[in-house]
């Protein structure tokens, strides 16, 4: 959280300094997503209720990772609101492998440890794709209408 919370105050500082309307509207919206993450993971533990591995004893709330769905928010979410402000593709996609590879590294570390089934953290990664989707789509819906 706090290199989403650095990216999106860079990100809202670029956009006023460069005069755009709505300046406001892509650090907001991530930020606004990330804080709802909670709210849609803890009722879909509760409703599943599956239990943990082994390690984790005997208790139930493991299904979907919420670690995983916050690293995922966080990394992709910095990442989809600074693409713009990247210039060429060499940056863009070193990011992009980063932001990746940060996922990766957080999902194998949970999975290895013990503290998720890998459903677990797949099951999060298919939720947080559709956010981060559902933001690309109104930062792109926004970014056209400003133009």
């Amino acid at each position: 959280m706090p290199v989403l919370a650095v990216v999106l105050a860079y990100v809202a500082w670029r956009a006023r300094a460069a005069g755009r309307e709505r300046w406001w509207l892509p650090s907001l919206a991530t930020a606004a997503l990330a804080a709802v993450v909670p709210a849609l993971i803890v009722p879909l533990k509760e409703l599943v209720a599956r239990p943990g591995p082994p390690v984790m004893g005997p208790g139930t709330g493991f299904y979907p990772s919420g670690h995983t769905a916050t690293a995922v928010i966080a990394y992709g979410g910095a990442a989809l609101v600074l693409i713009p402000w990247l210039r060429g593709a060499v940056a863009r996609r070193a990011l992009l492998v980063g932001c990746l590879a940060l996922n990766l590294g957080v999902a194998f570390g949970l999975v290895r440890r013990g503290y998720h089934w890998p459903l677990d953290v797949a099951a999060s990664w298919c939720l947080c794709a559709v956010l981060l989707l559902s933001l690309r789509l109104l930062l792109g819906r926004n970014g056209r209408q400003s133009a």
